[in-house]
């Protein structure tokens, strides 16, 4: 779609005619899937689209440059998104936009058709026949149109709309997964499918030894003062209340609700600022494992930051749940995990879905939010079918 029968379009990445971008950033562009309402993200790059010109030309006319701008255009079934390369810098003067509903070119074309405007009523011979030139070397919507409508019907009768729609939900459910901690789908036991190992390694779990020793030494005064200060979340806080008798399961429970009152501190912050932004009693390896595993590398006033954005909070999250179903035999409520995360109800239930939870309603803890009813989370053999989001609930109105 970048030829014409005369003339020929040509980007360069590298050299000297390259783009002079910021090495730091990186480009995407994004393929939003209107049924389900989910983007797909892929890596992109910048290219300076201009005519592949002859010397004679060149020194004739001077150098005709052109912009190219992506555009994303829905098949018929509405179904897949096709990513079409067209000539913004058109040489029409209808001004209509290269896609329905698309302003990121608009500007361009409405200054162009003014432009060309203007130099046929006030242009010198020379900006007249540059403007000829480009009007007969544009690149026609029909040829555009041809092309993509030709390569979409060839995909569709070679692998068919089924086998179509079923790529797109493992596409979806993969992209999902990648948020979750590695799930043991042929586990015979409910605390093999989410492996302890995989949320806390020997070496993590080891350093939580010292700074868990005050939790597992608590006292019920302790316990309803640090309540009153609210020092940890409400989850941790009830939990503390039934630590068992026996030493060695109560050093496990304390160091298992350490790091869970930790995550969910860490999952409050936004921009992370501290080399150790729990602070100095938090061990090396767990300030490294967060940084690590729930922050994402974001570049900003010419320096690079940690951050935790909201994919990083729904990581966060997953693993919230998961440990939390270790600490409470693989049923957890939901509710109090949401209320202490800061996260809407909705949230958390896909959340607890795309892990395979079974939910169901309970009453949840007297003095909690009102005695609420709680949504409580099942971590239970066979696990249920893992199914792609259906799409964006709809909102209700407020008037």
């Amino acid at each position: 779609v970048s030829e014409t029968e005369r003339l020929s379009y040509v980007g360069h990445n590298f050299g000297s005619e390259g783009m002079k971008c910021n090495s730091l950033c990186r480009y995407f562009v994004g393929v939003l899937d209107k049924n389900s309402g989910q983007m797909e993200v892929y890596n992109a790059e910048i290219f300076n689209m201009q005519p592949l010109l002859s010397d004679q030309i060149l020194q004739g006319e001077g150098k005709v440059e052109s912009r190219v701008v992506f555009c994303c255009d829905y098949l018929a079934d509405g179904q897949m998104l096709v990513l079409m390369l067209r000539e913004c810098a058109c040489g029409t003067s209808s001004g209509v936009l290269c896609s329905p509903g698309c302003t990121g070119c608009f500007n361009v074309c409405f200054y162009l058709v003014q432009m060309d405007l203007c130099i046929e009523a006030f242009g010198t011979s020379k900006q007249k026949r540059a403007l000829s030139s480009r009007r007969m070397n544009a690149v026609g919507n029909e040829i555009v149109n041809t092309a993509v409508t030709k390569a979409a019907a060839n995909i569709i009768d070679t692998k068919g709309v089924t086998a179509l729609m079923q790529d797109m939900a493992q596409d979806d459910v993969q992209n999902i997964s990648a948020f979750l901690p590695p799930c043991h789908e042929d586990a015979d036991r409910p605390e093999n499918v989410y492996k302890f190992e995989d949320i806390l390694s020997p070496a993590e779990y080891e350093a939580l030894r010292v700074p868990a020793a005050a939790l597992a030494s608590v006292t019920a005064e302790e316990v309803a003062k640090r309540a009153e200060e609210r020092s940890h979340c409400s989850f941790v806080l009830e939990e503390l209340k039934f630590l068992p008798a026996d030493e060695k399961r109560r050093d496990h429970k304390a160091r298992c609700l350490w790091f869970l009152d930790t995550l969910i501190k860490f999952s409050h912050l936004k921009v992370i600022k501290k080399k150790y932004p729990m602070g100095p009693e938090c061990p090396h390896i767990i300030s490294k494992k967060l940084m690590k595993n729930f922050t994402s590398l974001t570049y900003n006033n010419g320096s690079i930051q940690n951050l935790i954005s909201a994919s990083m909070k729904a990581k966060i999250t997953a693993y919230v749940i998961a440990l939390a179903l270790h600490i409470n035999n693989f049923q957890t409520d939901l509710t109090v995990l949401q209320n202490d995360m800061k996260l809407s109800e909705s949230r958390i239930l896909d959340i607890a879905k795309a892990l395979r939870l079974r939910v169901s309603k309970a009453k949840g803890v007297p003095g909690l939010e009102n005695d609420q009813n709680h949504k409580l989370g099942t971590l239970s053999l066979p696990l249920p079918v893992q199914k792609a989001p259906e799409g964006q609930r709809k909102r209700k109105k407020i008037n």
